[in-house]
């Protein structure tokens, strides 16, 4: 009987801590519920003021307090930090709304990050600008970006789906009408066409067209026909598209102009200046464009090709200058991007608001994505490693970025969702000679595609 106490004294605890060990491996949301979650909280409340006056973030009291705190207790008058605010636990970290001293900014408790990351033992501290005089510390708890999950409440809205899991937990969220185009960039294998796959689907349950240029004879794009509204799968076929989109285009804007024709008395929320503004039964339905290695639209084997090359770029940029107010997006994608290419790709590049930046085989590929609107983030998309295909670096025009990583799709989970929508794939008249014609069985996979041609004559 000694002997069956004795094991289970010895047993139980080293059980408990192999199973924690295991737990931390293999799950780590589940680790951090059961012991992270638990044990950080303990640390930060303990040690709160003695870390951030150990980090600097500390300030003399008012003299109303030091004057109120001699009176009444007779001792030392120590620097006040930050107030705190609830601690609230999620599923991934803790988070903490900070009330700053008068003459701190959020800069400073950025700065003291890592420090704050390392005395509390989480994987990660985030500082997100609430309003002027708050800032929300977000604590997580492990990395969320090795074991991607989706949330499965993440809120989607036409033209803004969710894409991605950033590093602080959060969700990117793909939105076109507040980054109307965007440059996606990445090496092979290096995660591009899962991001593709991942988009792509999410779209393809919404009401809009979805619209592909894949010029290595359709291997990307082509499993998604179904949902797609045209597709051209060689140089010669983008040449025939990229006008019909134009025209489109011109049309849609020949429709605002009709409705710009003011009449008096016109209610203000009548007047428009793109398509969003229109009634909701004369809005023509949004388009997205997909361009799948955007390079083989630049290359040309010949000078007679040389024409053709530049009038399909041409055509992008003005889709890029002046598509967002017509209701057309682009997604451009490709391994490289920079004026090598030829003429029109720098002019084209800068129309890209959004920017997406997987792993590079250079630091000049990843100058062009980020050196322009994030240079501190070039560094951060070079140290990208091949094991961990999907991981990029986000970023925009307005000079934020942050890392991110998309969850794994596979090819037949994609195209089968695509079969699925099928039928809110939009008729569009101008597109329908590009429309792919898809084979009708769900088992069969991959999708045969036939090589549409324009209707002549």
């Amino acid at each position: 009987m000694s002997e069956l106490m004795t094991l289970a004294e010895v047993g139980g605890p080293l059980a408990a801590i192999g199973g924690a060990v295991y737990a931390r491996k293999a799950h780590p949301a589940v680790y951090w519920a059961t012991v992270g979650l638990p044990s950080s909280v303990a640390r930060l409340v303990a040690s709160y003021g003695s870390t951030m006056d150990a980090c600097g973030l500390t300030v003399a009291p008012s003299r109303l307090r030091a004057l109120a705190i001699r009176a009444t207790t007779r001792r030392e008058v120590r620097p006040v930090p930050p107030r705190r605010g609830l601690i609230r636990p999620t599923s991934t970290g803790l988070k903490i709304r900070l009330r700053l001293a008068p003459g701190q900014e959020p800069a400073d408790v950025a700065a003291s990050c890592e420090r704050l990351r390392h005395a509390w033992g989480v994987h990660a501290v985030h500082v997100r600008d609430i309003k002027p005089g708050v800032v929300e510390l977000r604590l997580v708890g492990f990395d969320v970006l090795r074991q991607v999950k989706m949330p499965r409440r993440a809120e989607r809205e036409l033209l803004a789906v969710p894409v991605a899991v950033r590093e602080d937990a959060s969700v990117f969220v793909r939105d076109y009408r507040a980054v109307p185009h965007q440059l996606v960039l990445g090496a092979t294998l290096s995660g591009k066409s899962m991001f593709l796959r991942n988009l792509l689907t999410e779209l393809a349950a919404q009401p809009v067209a979805l619209v592909g240029i894949d010029c290595k004879r359709g291997v990307e794009l082509a499993p998604f026909a179904p949902r797609l509204s045209a597709l051209a799968t060689d140089s010669d076929e983008a040449a025939e598209l990229l006008p019909v989109l134009v025209k489109e285009m011109e049309d849609r804007y020949d429709l605002i102009k009709a409705r710009q024709g003011i009449a008096p008395g016109t209610p203000d929320e009548e007047i428009t200046s793109d398509v969003w503004g229109l009634p909701d039964d004369e809005r023509p339905v949004p388009i997205v464009l997909f361009v799948d290695e955007v390079a083989e639209l630049f290359l040309v084997t010949s000078r007679k090709d040389e024409d053709r090359r530049d009038e399909m770029v041409t055509q992008l940029i003005r889709l890029a200058q002046l598509g967002r107010a017509a209701g057309i997006y682009l997604e451009i994608c490709g391994q490289r991007f920079g004026a090598e290419l030829g003429r029109g790709a720098t002019m084209l590049r800068a129309q890209l608001t959004g920017r997406v930046c997987h792993r590079v085989n250079d630091e000049a590929s990843a100058k062009m994505a980020l050196g322009d609107i994030a240079p501190e983030a070039v560094g951060v998309a070079v140290t990208i490693p091949a094991d961990r295909p999907g991981l990029a670096v986000s970023g925009d025009t307005s000079g934020g970025w942050g890392r991110m990583r998309t969850p794994y799709l596979s090819l037949a989970d994609a195209a089968s969702i695509c079969r699925e929508n099928a039928e809110l794939t939009p008729e569009i008249a101008a597109l329908k000679p590009f429309r792919p014609i898809a084979a009708a069985s769900p088992e069969a996979t991959p999708i045969a595609v036939t090589k549409p041609r324009p209707a002549t004559g």
